[in-house]
């Protein structure tokens, strides 16, 4: 068994892995801000992940005689993929580009923020199962 292969596990991995996308669709709009023409993408995952933890039931359950048996029916399965969009409704320039350099600069340090946790989220969880398969803190 796997131990790190927990949903919770799996959606810190997703994230980080969506961030590090968002980091180079950004800096591409970033590069292409007088670019003529060009519309600017981001990285849709954390409305997705939301949508995926949504009220929908699980379609297997199964039923448990003690507490410490293994839930069926977990959310694992429905981990969504990090999604490029482009907007095409938007024009910020005569030229019809729409990159705005300081809502671009803005984003990427709030995404750079949102890795450095996702990094120290997933180094802590590897300690904890670390500190317990060694027996000492």
């Amino acid at each position: 068994m796997n131990v790190l292969n927990s949903a919770a596990f799996a959606r810190l991995e997703n994230a980080a892995y969506a961030s590090e996308l968002r980091q180079r669709v950004m800096t591409d709009n970033i590069a292409n801000a007088e670019t003529p023409h060009f519309k600017r993408q981001e990285v849709l995952f954390e409305q997705l992940l939301e949508q995926s933890m949504g009220n929908k039931p699980s379609s297997v359950s199964g039923y448990r005689t003690d507490a410490r048996h293994i839930a069926i029916g977990s959310q694992k399965s429905n981990m969504p993929a990090a999604k490029v969009v482009t907007d095409d409704s938007t024009t910020m320039n005569i030229n019809e580009n729409n990159v705005d350099l300081d809502r671009e600069m803005a984003l990427l340090a709030k995404n750079q923020l949102n890795y450095n946790l996702y990094t120290k989220q997933i180094s802590h969880e590897i300690k904890m199962m670390r500190t317990a398969i060694d027996g000492r803190a």
